[in-house]
């Protein structure tokens, strides 16, 4: 579960610490919690994560067609079971992916905010140094991984 802190953020409640290439820390990430009461996740969000996990790029619209409910019925549902609403939970996946990509490819920053399932780069660049703190391309240069 996360916890406001005095300064308005979002910290993790595992009290771990993630860092950058270069040793710097990241702002707090979305992680999922467990729901206060020992229940096992309900087969719609097990999917969810499932879907998550292989790479799929997913929206919030397309997954309420695919299980035949309201884009905010689904969203209710998976904050009551994981602890975290689902639009941050969703950003925080394609970021990580876009992430791991510019460690582990040639594929151009264009290119990955399209494959994570960004329309515009220009938003992905925005919410990538949000969560990163640094632009992909900088990001891309201090984890060692550069175009040859």
């Amino acid at each position: 579960m996360r916890s406001l802190n005095s300064r308005g953020s979002f910290v993790r409640a595992n009290g771990t610490n993630a860092t950058t290439p270069d040793g710097g820390m990241l702002p707090p990430a979305v992680t999922l919690s467990r729901p206060s009461t020992p229940t096992v996740l309900e087969r719609r969000v097990q999917k969810i994560l499932r879907m998550a996990d292989s790479g799929t790029t997913i929206t919030i619209r397309d997954l309420a067609l695919e299980f035949h409910l309201s884009p905010s019925y689904l969203q209710r549902l998976f904050k009551h079971q994981t602890g975290v609403c689902m639009g941050e939970w969703l950003n925080e996946q394609r970021l990580r992916r876009a992430a791991h990509l510019l460690e582990n490819s040639y594929l151009s920053v264009k290119e990955i905010a399209h494959n994570v399932g960004y329309e515009h780069s220009s938003s992905f660049i925005r919410a990538f140094e949000r969560r990163f703190t640094q632009a992909p391309a900088r990001y891309r240069k201090q984890s060692g991984y550069t175009k040859c």
